[in-house]
């Protein structure tokens, strides 16, 4: 499995971060390629992508929630990744979102795109694509509060 960490700090408060991180839905507003997360119940995630001429479908599962804190996953069919989101207040209008990916480059075309660095870089720009979201919006689009451990 390979690995990415990327990090963001916006000019939010952490529970307005950590909320609408919690609107799956709305992921393909700002992560490129994603086509539709549709969530299923509490804990599983349907996940449709464009990936280089590929269109992979997967579902996940969220193995821990806490509020404010961090969400984790990991797939339990389809593309193979896991990974862990972090929420951590700078201040009381400012918060640094931390992305840890591990996936596992499928096919030639998406090995030769994990070495030329492409998915580190859709990763790093799906960040700021949030932080001009939520910064633009001034407020979650929803929020879920619900802790899985």
């Amino acid at each position: 499995m390979e690995r990415i960490e990327k990090s963001v700090e916006v000019q939010t408060p952490v529970s307005i971060a950590y909320n609408q991180w919690t609107q799956f839905e709305e992921f393909p507003k700002f992560m490129q390629g994603i086509e539709e997360v549709r969530q299923l119940d509490e804990k599983r995630l349907f996940w449709r992508a464009s990936i280089w001429g590929q269109t992979p479908e997967w579902e996940a599962e969220i193995l821990e929630q806490i509020p404010d804190r961090r969400i984790a996953w990991r797939s339990v069919t389809g593309h193979p990744n896991a990974g862990a989101v972090s929420f951590e207040a700078l201040g009381p209008d400012r918060t640094r979102v931390t992305l840890a990916l591990d996936y596992e480059p499928l096919g030639a075309v998406e090995k030769l795109g994990d070495m030329l660095g492409l998915l580190s870089a859709r990763v790093e720009g799906d960040l700021e694509r949030f932080r001009e979201f939520i910064e633009t919006r001034g407020a979650e689009t929803g929020a879920w509060r619900g802790e899985i451990r």
